[in-house]
């Protein structure tokens, strides 16, 4: 349909991912890794990442967000805030504000807030 650079991580398998937090899992508390991240539990904090993070689907994360990239396929209440990309597929939805370089919306997903679009940082 459309190409879009920068979602290689849609192809990740979960052995390539170095955390995973399965569905059983719920944390409270702040989160800060240098590695891609994928969760799949819930998580209620914050999360600060220099590298890719994905949300998956039927997770629920209320935290503010920092990362290289967001790939948001479950629910996240908070604030995202990505050096590259966000992308919120047709089974997600966010409910807070977006800064980055570019944003994909897919038809179907929920977004709630404001959305600020900013350079490429040199």
């Amino acid at each position: 349909m459309f190409d879009v650079k920068d979602t290689d991580f849609f192809d990740l398998e979960d052995e390539l991912f170095d955390t995973v937090m399965e569905d059983d899992i719920s944390f409270s508390g702040n989160i800060k890794m240098i590695k891609p991240f994928l969760v799949r539990g819930r998580i209620n904090g914050t999360i600060d990442t220099s590298s890719d993070l994905v949300i998956d689907t039927n997770s629920l994360v209320d935290a503010n967000i920092n990362a290289e990239r967001v790939l948001i396929k479950g629910k996240v209440v908070g604030n995202v805030v990505s050096r590259k990309l966000v992308f919120i597929t047709s089974t997600g939805s966010l409910d807070g504000d977006i800064t980055t370089q570019k944003v994909v919306l897919e038809p179907g997903c929920n977004f709630t807030g404001k959305c600020q679009m900013v350079q490429n940082e040199k």
